[in-house]
């Protein structure tokens, strides 16, 4: 009797402890652990993240980190953690939650666009991605890749052609520019490069001058007839005398690329840079910003005329009033600096 009594204990407390097992075991992998009331959060994953980091990063959202980490550690997943950014759902259970961290990496969209230095790039791409902005100059300003890929430091910013791009968030600045790269040939596929050919410019020298043209004006309707202007100038073998390029000039002399500058000078149209077209001839080494699309297929595309000047219209800001000759284009100036002094826009 005695006998039998233990081993009907022993056989309770054995289902007992199955029973535990089944239950902890059905908890730990099954129960919903999401702590967050929307339908969805977001969660970014440090690269080469510790299990400590993943602590820091997932504690908040769930209801029970333990219960989350037992459930990792027996699926391989505490020593096996994946960077990058994940979207978990609400009510997940640990064993959902894991399956996502594992292989549900989203993208993230990149946009960019009006840069005027590779500084401003590599922040504004920061501001996206895992990667810091020191390291995205690092990579964006590699000897070995510039000379690779027939760039210079100074027009090394050409061959980031302004876009909305898809990319996982934790992206390396390698990868990244990588990407870039294989962006800019597929940009300047054979048409383009055609056009570009055709004005005797490379693909470098086609976003210098566009950068001048977007500077230039902002209305699509005259970025090829402004192009059409230094185009001209160019074959002419003028000097370009183009205002935009004193100002980045200046600014590039003051180490103030915030520097604010709504009227160039005469004196001012005396620095000696390499960017100044009043000073050198030909193009700039690099582009002063990095233009839209729009203005680079406005060079490609630009407007045939013999208007070699252009000044701005007072009567219709935002337009420019197009010339032939000199004494021409010195008459309209004249009109268009009796507008600024009117409005004692000296500086």
């Amino acid at each position: 009797m005695i006998k039998r009594r233990i081993a009907l204990l022993v056989t309770l407390l054995i289902a007992l402890g199955g029973c535990y097992f089944v239950y902890t075991f059905y908890r730990v992998f099954f129960f919903q652990n999401t702590a967050f009331t929307n339908d969805a959060a977001y969660v970014f994953i440090p690269s080469n993240a510790t299990f400590e980091e993943l602590r820091a990063e997932l504690s908040p959202l769930l209801l029970s980190f333990e219960d989350f980490a037992l459930a990792a550690q027996k699926k391989g997943y505490a020593t096996r953690i994946r960077g990058g950014k994940y979207r978990l759902k609400k009510g997940a259970n640990n064993n959902e939650i894991i399956n996502t961290l594992r292989s549900g990496s989203l993208s993230v969209r990149v946009t960019f666009n009006n840069m005027e230095r590779l500084e401003n790039l590599a922040g504004r791409v920061a501001q996206q991605i895992e990667a810091d902005s020191l390291s995205l100059l690092t990579q964006m300003r590699s000897s070995a890749f510039l000379q690779a890929h027939d760039f210079t430091p100074a027009n090394a910013l050409a061959m980031y052609i302004p876009n909305t791009y898809s990319f996982y968030w934790n992206t390396s600045p390698a990868e990244f520019q990588q990407r870039m790269w294989k962006e800019y040939q597929r940009f300047w596929g054979a048409e383009r490069r055609a056009k570009a050919e055709a004005l005797g410019l490379s693909p470098q020298e086609v976003i210098c001058l566009a950068a001048i043209v977007q500077k230039e004006t902002q209305q699509n309707s005259e970025k090829p007839v402004v192009a059409g202007v230094y185009l001209n100038r160019l074959k002419k073998r003028m000097r370009l005398q183009a205002d935009p390029t004193v100002v980045f000039a200046l600014k590039q002399q003051k180490n103030d690329f915030d520097l604010i500058i709504r009227r160039v000078l005469k004196k001012d149209l005396k620095i000696d840079s390499p960017y100044n077209t009043y000073k050198y001839r030909g193009l700039p080494p690099g582009p002063i910003s990095m233009p839209d699309v729009s203005s680079i297929d406005a060079v490609l595309d630009a407007t045939v005329h013999r208007y070699l000047y252009f000044v701005a219209n007072p009567q219709q800001p935002g337009f420019h009033l197009f010339s032939k000759t000199l004494r021409e284009h010195n008459r309209k100036a004249r009109s268009y600096y009796r507008y600024l002094n009117q409005r004692k826009l000296y500086r």
